[in-house]
């Protein structure tokens, strides 16, 4: 698997994870969709990873990790865009649109 992250794409999460740490993931979220084969991938900041069950991907500026679990639901070539006319991010792959509405998620640490 393959991930590219543009240069709006890098500045706009840079912009908006400044000072915090982290790790960039996508998450296939299916809460609210029905069942675990209906979801929507979404881009997530989050504190910490699951060494166990996160996959790192790397890619032009940071590794990316997905769960291992959900890379079926995955492209093995894929890109990570930030439209300005939309203003968010969008994931896209040479055979469709992954999720052209996409927010970054910046998840807190819980204790």
């Amino acid at each position: 698997m393959q991930i590219d992250i543009t240069a709006a794409a890098i500045e706009k999460i840079n912009e908006r994870t400044a000072d915090r740490k982290g790790f960039l993931k996508l998450k296939y979220d299916t809460d609210g969709c029905g069942c675990a084969v209906n979801g929507v991938i979404a881009l997530w900041f989050v504190p910490a990873i699951d060494q166990d069950d996160d996959l790192a991907i790397e890619t032009n500026d940071r590794p990316v990790y997905v769960e291992k679990a959900k890379t079926v639901f995955l492209d093995d070539d894929m890109k990570i865009d930030f439209s300005q006319t939309a203003n968010c991010f969008q994931l896209k792959s040479p055979q469709q649109i992954l999720n052209g509405r996409m927010s970054l998620m910046i998840k807190e640490k819980t204790d």
